[in-house]
């Protein structure tokens, strides 16, 4: 017997052309979003970090060039993003992305992450340095 698909059943499409953070589906706590290059991810801007303390927080390139970088126990690094990868950022890492114009990232998260259960800080100037010495070349230039 062929079944047809029936509401509640379908495919939703979601696309995201503007700048910064899109959440698009939210599930059983989860969230999915689009994020994309604003002048926040300017390597020329680095320095804001973040951590999620209730939820890891999944990042894949889609598209561009991206790092993703960490500070855990006082050590800076870097990742030269590739795009397809899985990066899963654990719970109470601090992390920040970076990438150039072109860049997009998927994002997958906790649905209740906010600034409430969020924490954010500045880099110092020795772990910008640090960082900064990190880029891969193609950001260095």
């Amino acid at each position: 017997m062929n079944k047809t698909l029936q509401p509640p059943h379908r495919v939703d499409a979601f696309r995201w052309e503007g700048q910064g953070y899109q959440p698009f589906v939210s599930h059983r706590g989860w969230l999915v979003a689009l994020m994309n290059w604003e002048p926040r991810f300017d390597p020329a801007n680095v320095g804001k970090v973040e951590r999620h303390n209730r939820t890891d927080e999944i990042f894949v390139l889609t598209r561009g060039r991206g790092v993703l970088f960490i500070d855990s126990d006082d050590t800076i690094h870097a990742i030269d993003m590739q795009p397809g990868v899985i990066y899963n950022v654990t719970s109470g890492t601090w992390h920040g992305v970076l990438g150039t114009e072109d860049t997009s990232w998927l994002i997958v998260e906790s649905s209740d992450t906010n600034a409430e259960n969020s924490d954010y800080r500045q880099l110092n100037e020795k772990e910008l340095n640090t960082l900064r010495w990190l880029f891969p070349a193609w950001l260095k230039g």
